[in-house]
């Protein structure tokens, strides 16, 4: 769906349920069961690994995330090797977007040392957040790969009677 159908589907579903409507939905755009799903299962290859609603699910994962857009591509290894003295876990990668995201702790002042872990190897940034963790950072937490791989099962939300929410 074009992106003004999408959002006119969600109010649909979000209607319905209000209504007192229970509405099963099966997706692999985790964005779609964030908005969506009252309560989330995550299948991974046929296995149901985890069940919860968005927020248990994302706290179970953990920590906040930073997340750096690399100005350049060929600066990407160093990038990693700079955030692994930041981060809680491995960082992953996104080539395509230059995008890399790792896990960390400590709040706001984790970006600080991400600032100078990058200008110390001299890494410039195009962009430079720290968000709570996604659907998406839950999936491959939980089955160290994303939700769009070929190999991957779809990850599947399931929706309970009550109100549609929308987390941040």
């Amino acid at each position: 769906l074009d992106p003004r159908s999408r959002l006119q589907m969600w109010d649909v579903i979000g209607d319905l349920v209000k209504d007192g409507t229970t509405v099963l939905l099966t997706t692999q755009y985790l964005e779609e069961a964030d908005q969506l799903a009252e309560e989330i299962v995550v299948i991974d290859h046929g296995k149901v690994i985890a069940q919860g609603t968005s927020d248990q699910l994302k706290t179970r994962v953990g920590g906040d995330r930073v997340e750096i857009v690399a100005s350049l591509g060929s600066d990407l290894d160093a990038a990693v090797g700079a955030l692994r003295g930041v981060a809680d876990g491995e960082p992953t990668v996104d080539p395509d977007s230059r995008r890399i995201t790792a896990p960390v702790s400590g709040g706001s002042t984790v970006l600080v040392d991400a600032v100078r872990a990058l200008d110390a190897v001299g890494i410039h940034v195009d962009d430079l957040t720290l968000r709570r963790p996604t659907l998406d950072d839950v999936f491959l937490s939980l089955t160290g790969h994303v939700a769009q791989d070929a190999d991957a099962a779809p990850a599947a939300p399931r929706r309970g009677r009550g109100r549609a929410r929308k987390d941040a």
